[in-house]
């Protein structure tokens, strides 16, 4: 399809730079059958059903920005991916162009160097250790990998509880699954007083949800792969549930996944799913997420699960309305 066909106007203002407080707070559009209904996401138990099984993302965002200087002179800014080894990193660099396999980098306690680059644009960071646990250096160094709309990508403290879901638990992504961002534990009795299950999937958001199509054709653009899990015990919850919702993209693109191979099952591996118009979707019945960006693979999945034409005229009637978009922004609940 042509990629066009998912742009539209967004006022630069409505871009929120942080977060409601509390977060359940937020403004819920509400797309059903019967028209566009304005609500707020403490909203969301009167909009379920006794039975109805809600599906999280339990990834955890990790700090994987850090800054410093190339050996040469000139600063160098690194994005970790996907840990290879205990030493090595899958990385994102600026400026990329002016590294070279074997250059050395300097950031605050940690030293790397260029172990390989590949051809699209990643690089392998290989670390010298020196006796320092990696991990809690890249905790304590690292920065939280904001999306450049928000604040020009620069986080501070406040990032670090505010970018990170009620239910992380497994550290591994560099973006927030940013629908589950809007649950509190109040928020948590109340749909569990109302009889709606819960369950956890895992998917760890990689860079590729910063990556812009710059294609003219949805045929034409490459997907990066993410690592999921799916547990026996969620599989054992969907077959139970009246119905699925899922919350957020992540966690639906990692069940449709599994799902378009056969049968709902325990599993674990990569996907780079890219769900358009025309795609059969066998397990989410409905998906509450955030207002995504113009010609974005998300507001093209939105478009596959509920229709083009309703989000468009759903879309529209947030930025007539108002509402915030992006991560840190308002959601919309949508019926498949």
């Amino acid at each position: 399809m042509r990629v066009d066909l998912f742009d539209f106007e967004l006022p630069q203002d409505l871009i929120a730079q942080r977060p409601v407080s509390p977060r359940d707070a937020a403004r819920l559009l509400d797309v059903s059958p019967d028209g566009l209904n304005d609500r707020k996401v403490g909203d969301l138990p009167d909009l379920l059903r006794r039975g109805d099984l809600l599906v999280f993302n339990d990834t955890k965002v990790i700090p994987a920005r850090l800054i410093g200087t190339r050996a040469g002179g000139g600063k160098v800014e690194a994005l970790l991916i996907r840990e290879r080894s205990p030493d090595r990193w899958l990385a994102f660099a600026r400026p990329t162009k002016r590294l070279k396999v074997g250059d050395g980098l300097a950031f605050r306690t940690l030293g790397a160097r260029v172990a390989a680059k590949h051809e699209d644009g990643s690089i392998d960071l290989a670390f010298d250790r020196g006796g320092i646990d990696l991990k809690r250096a890249i905790e304590a160094e690292g920065a939280v990998p904001l999306p450049p709309y928000i604040r020009g990508g620069t986080a501070d403290p406040q990032d670090r509880t505010d970018y990170q879901t009620l239910f992380a638990r497994h550290d591994g992504s560099v973006a927030a699954p940013t629908a589950g961002l809007h649950f509190t534990p109040a928020l948590m009795a109340a749909l569990a007083d109302k009889g709606i299950a819960t369950a956890g999937v895992t998917l760890h958001v990689g860079a590729g949800t910063f990556q812009p199509v710059r294609v003219d054709d949805t045929d034409q653009h490459l997907m990066h792969a993410e690592w999921g899990e799916v547990p026996q015990s969620t599989v054992v919850a969907i077959a139970a549930a009246r119905r699925v919702v899922c919350i957020g993209t992540t966690s639906l693109r990692l069940l449709e996944s599994v799902a378009r191979d056969g049968p709902m099952r325990a599993w674990a591996g990569e996907t780079d799913i890219f769900i358009t118009p025309g795609f059969q979707f066998r397990v989410a019945d409905l998906l509450l997420t955030n207002f995504h960006l113009p010609r974005s693979t998300l507001f093209m999945l939105v478009s596959a699960f509920a229709g083009l034409e309703r989000m468009q005229a759903a879309y529209a009637h947030a930025v007539s309305e108002r509402y915030r978009f992006y991560s840190y922004g308002d959601c919309c609940l949508l019926r498949r």
